[in-house]
């Protein structure tokens, strides 16, 4: 199977998965019709199904519009999320074949970012959507800090060498905020350096490799000394807890008290990918 990016908005990315010597293909989380169509016409494929993992409108706006261009696909989305064209909802233990492609997903439930989203793992492949990103993690919306840092430790049990299909470039600011948590880890130095080349040539730095975010994400890390001084800095108390450490630093990510000055890792210029981004 081979995994391809297709950039939408500023920063999203859509995963098409097509097989070698078919002409059909799958996208993940297809928030945007224009971007979806316009690459499938390009490379000659039609659309086989949909997979969805949670409700918010940058990964689900394009869906109506693409059934209208291939009525009666399967569009698989989580079970307990109120998104409309849904034709089978999906949950935890499920498994999803499609023969078309060739390719049998499992469903994982990791909620946190919303009440019911969901992840799809293709043997070393988890397309995870806004739960966990390259060196970071999302937002709580509509979900709850003890959900999303539960999820994060379903995925962070999973094989080493398992690839994270995330669904933005966010890379780049997160692991500023990583190095912020850290700052003496030279893993998190060397993937700044590496991930700021990428970017800088206009290539994404997604997927990334579980391994790696074991090492340098700091929403794996909340048992390590450093993140928790640095959670308990926030906080203002000790933290007994992985799951308090991990809601301190969940909540300092997003407070003005952290230094506005780790966000100018992202260096000018470097934007979404162009329509022809390298297969993964």
């Amino acid at each position: 199977m081979t995994v391809t990016p297709i950039p939408a908005f500023e920063d999203n990315y859509i995963w098409c998965l097509t097989s070698a010597g078919t002409d059909y293909a799958v996208v993940v989380d297809p928030g945007d019709d224009d971007s979806v169509r316009d690459y499938l016409r390009e490379k000659g494929l039609k659309l086989a199904a949909i997979l969805v993992t949670h409700k918010h409108g940058d990964h689900t706006g394009g869906i109506r519009e693409l059934l209208a261009d291939w009525p009666g696909i399967p569009v698989y989305g989580p079970a307990n999320e109120p998104i409309g064209s849904l034709t089978q909802r999906v949950s935890e233990g499920d498994r999803i074949h499609i023969p078309e492609i060739e390719a049998t997903f499992e469903v994982l439930d990791v909620p946190g970012h919303t009440e019911g989203h969901v992840a799809y793992l293709c043997g070393d492949r988890l397309f995870c959507g806004d739960t966990l990103f390259a060196a970071g993690c999302g937002r709580v919306f509509s979900g709850t800090h003890a959900q999303l840092h539960a999820s994060l430790s379903k995925i962070a049990a999973l094989p080493p060498r398992t690839r994270l299909y995330c669904a933005h470039e966010y890379t780049l600011d997160n692991l500023a905020f990583a190095e912020w948590v850290e700052p003496d880890s030279e893993a998190i130095r060397q993937r700044i350096e590496r991930d700021r080349a990428s970017r800088l040539r206009n290539e994404p730095t997604v997927p990334s490799l579980l391994s790696e975010e074991l090492e340098t994400n700091p929403f794996l890390r909340s048992n390590v000394p450093q993140v928790i001084a640095a959670a308990e800095r926030h906080a203002g108390r000790p933290l007994d807890r992985t799951e308090e450490v991990f809601t301190a630093i969940r909540t300092c990510c997003r407070c003005p008290s952290w230094p506005s000055s780790a966000v100018a890792a992202r260096r000018p210029g470097v934007g979404a990918m162009h329509m022809n981004s390298p297969p993964i």
